[in-house]
């Protein structure tokens, strides 16, 4: 999802939860350019990220993808409802220590009005037509097989 926000050019928002005592962002995801936040509240929905709302998008929609689902992506969640953006949580980009925590979160933030989406699914919406001049750099990304997740198939 960060590389197709790069192809894309859409506004990218990063937050890391108590990097003090939880280590920084993983290299592999490679936020180099992108300011990052550090947060202790479970929400990244803090001062910091509000402005940047404000400044970056022009739109009340998100997606939104991380660690750990039923904590920050739920609450998360439960924050930019509250404030009338329309979310979509790509599962396929969300990760728990357990899958039952995982599964739970993916249910009330679905029943709270959240979409669940994956991030092939997000990725051609967003581009809506072949014909769409960064098509091909996107389909090239969905063309690769992700790494084996782990994650379980949720319902």
């Amino acid at each position: 999802m960060l590389k197709a926000a790069k192809i894309l050019e859409m506004p990218v928002i990063v937050t890391e939860q108590y990097p003090k005592g939880l280590g920084h962002t993983v290299p592999e995801l490679d936020v180099t350019g992108i300011k990052v936040c550090p947060k202790t509240r479970f929400s990244m929905v803090i001062p910091d990220v509000e402005n940047q709302l404000k400044e970056k998008i022009d739109k009340k929609t998100i997606l939104l993808c991380g660690i750990e689902t039923q904590a920050c992506i739920q609450q998360t969640v439960l924050d930019l409802l509250e404030k009338d953006y329309q979310v979509h949580v790509i599962v396929d980009g969300c990760s728990s220590r357990t899958m039952v925590d995982r599964m739970y979160a993916f249910d009330r933030m679905k029943e709270a009005g959240a979409f669940l989406t994956t991030s092939e699914s997000a990725l051609l919406g967003l581009c809506q037509d072949a014909a769409h001049p960064k098509f091909k750099e996107i389909q090239h990304l969905i063309a690769q097989p992700a790494p084996d997740s782990g994650l379980l198939a949720y319902k």
